[in-house]
């Protein structure tokens, strides 16, 4: 039988998976800004596509053809830009952490007093916020993480490579400009019309649904904002669409 200490230990070693599996939890809920952002951009521009090319031509192939094409260049364009867009953040990020290991390298004694200082703008007291800083200060990875993340408000391992949050946004984006588009492969293009802002709106409150339980937020709050959110951006788009062609004699 193991003893009281390796019973002991197997205990922090149970909490302390317990405690990453649960950062790496929240990290992936972070996602939930790209799968937001893709499903509204996904429904709402592909939307304002078809409707546009319904009303200009009444061919249901012309909208068919418009909105893949949109669906997949838009998806493709939101993809690349989220990953480019991140890599971008992570890379000066980055730099900004080598910058501060420099400084503290370089200058140890006034980093340390800086370490003091932020600790006491949080509250401590001023000989407490010593004694934590020096105590840090003897184990050099906890302490240059600590002021990375303290002072730049950065993560110590900024992340410059975004793949994932990349295909989340383009999927998400792919998926939802499908829902503007289905009427139009079963029904006449006038018919569809309707029920392709129909189904647009059902698919907003789902994404609202998903929006809540995600961020642990009142459903019929979260489903209300998504949709009037959806809706402004919709009718700001749609009123843009009909005002440009007449300001310029269309």
């Amino acid at each position: 039988m193991p003893d009281a200490g390796q019973r002991d230990e197997a205990v922090k070693q149970e909490d302390r998976v317990e405690l990453f599996a649960e950062r790496d939890h929240i990290a992936k809920l972070e996602r939930i800004r790209q799968l937001v952002f893709g499903s509204l951009d996904g429904l709402l521009v592909p939307l304002g596509v078809v409707s546009g090319v319904a009303a200009g031509t009444g061919s249901s192939k012309a909208v068919i053809v418009a909105g893949l094409a949109e669906a997949f260049a838009g998806a493709l364009s939101m993809g690349a830009g989220e990953f480019i867009s991140g890599r971008s953040e992570g890379q000066v990020q980055l730099s900004e952490v080598k910058k501060e290991l420099g400084e503290i390298r370089n200058d140890p004694q006034f980093e340390l007093r800086e370490m003091a200082e932020l600790l006491q703008a949080e509250g401590i007291a001023v000989v407490d916020s010593q004694l934590i800083a020096e105590t840090l200060a003897r184990y050099p990875h906890a302490y240059a993480k600590t002021m990375v993340e303290k002072e730049l408000g950065v993560p110590f391992e900024p992340k410059t490579a975004q793949v994932p949050e990349s295909l989340t946004m383009g999927a998400s984006y792919l998926l939802a400009a499908v829902v503007p588009l289905i009427a139009y492969f079963f029904l006449p293009v006038y018919s569809a019309f309707g029920v392709s802002l129909g189904l647009t709106f059902l698919a907003l409150v789902v994404v609202g649904v998903v929006k809540g339980r995600l961020t642990r937020m009142r459903l019929l709050r979260s489903i209300v904002e998504v949709v009037i959110v959806g809706a402004v951006s919709g009718l700001g788009g749609y009123l843009l669409g009909n005002f440009l062609p007449r300001l310029f004699g269309y």
